[in-house]
């Protein structure tokens, strides 16, 4: 099932592995099918069945970017007025939005309990995730790879587009989803001296290593030139909401 393309139909299968499901459901969502078979299987999955996340780097990175991503979708979907809300940030992103191995999973335990290593979404970036779940603790990735901003998608209008990642690939797929999500919004001026950049990169300065780290990571995926040493702007963040933004 892994390194399935987004025109496969998605399969629920309660046997299959959890890699294989959360990209059935992902591609479920994009399709518009229905997606409780695959959610089911996924809520029942055991500690045995889940052992290739605590294994393997790239599995639980591919597993986890696709669970995050479908919940997104299935909370957009299932429960738009959470995102419409004007208590968005605790209404939309703390709600139930997958349940995985029995555990019920709200974004926000997803992407900074387990995505990020357990790492506050407060303090940018810097501080430890307080109130961390056993479950938390038993599946979360150590460190933080800052690739997983160019993947997530909350929603709104200014996320990158959705891709279904897989464990044999994920970091090819994680370099070009960043190099174009960076082609396509950063803007250096070398007459100022000054780049702007995408605002995730601010509220998550300590997961890039400061302003430093910024500039190096920038340089890494072509986005400044290799001398360049820019001052940093951050731009202004659309959180109009867009549902369905997936890769083609």
């Amino acid at each position: 099932m892994a390194g399935q393309t987004a025109a496969t139909a998605p399969t629920g299968d309660p046997d299959g592995s959890p890699t294989a499901l959360a990209q059935d459901l992902l591609t479920a969502c994009k399709c518009g099918e229905a997606t409780e078979g695959c959610r089911a299987a996924l809520a029942a999955l055991d500690d045995s069945t889940l052992r290739p996340l605590r294994e393997s780097r790239r599995t639980a990175l591919a597993f986890w970017l696709n669970c995050y991503n479908a919940g997104t979708q299935l909370l957009l979907r299932e429960r738009p007025g959470l995102y419409e809300s004007q208590l968005r940030f605790f209404r939309f992103f703390w709600a139930p939005a997958l349940t995985v191995g029995g555990r019920s999973l709200s974004l926000d335990r997803i992407e900074n309990g387990l995505l990020r290593g357990g790492r506050s979404k407060y303090g940018l970036g810097y501080l430890p995730k307080f109130l961390v779940s056993t479950f938390e603790h038993r599946y979360r990735l150590a460190g933080c790879d800052p690739r997983i901003h160019f993947a997530l998608n909350c929603g709104a209008e200014s996320c990158p587009a959705i891709r279904a990642y897989e464990p044999d690939r994920v970091d090819q797929q994680l370099d070009l989803a960043t190099r174009s999500y960076l082609a396509s919004t950063v803007a250096h001026d070398p007459d100022e001296n000054v780049v702007r950049v995408p605002r995730v990169c601010l509220w998550f300065r300590g997961d890039f290593g400061g302003a430093s780290g910024i500039r190096t990571f920038l340089r890494e995926y072509g986005a400044i030139p290799g001398d360049a040493t820019p001052k940093i702007r951050y731009l202004s963040w659309d959180w109009t909401k867009a549902t369905g933004n997936f890769v083609d």
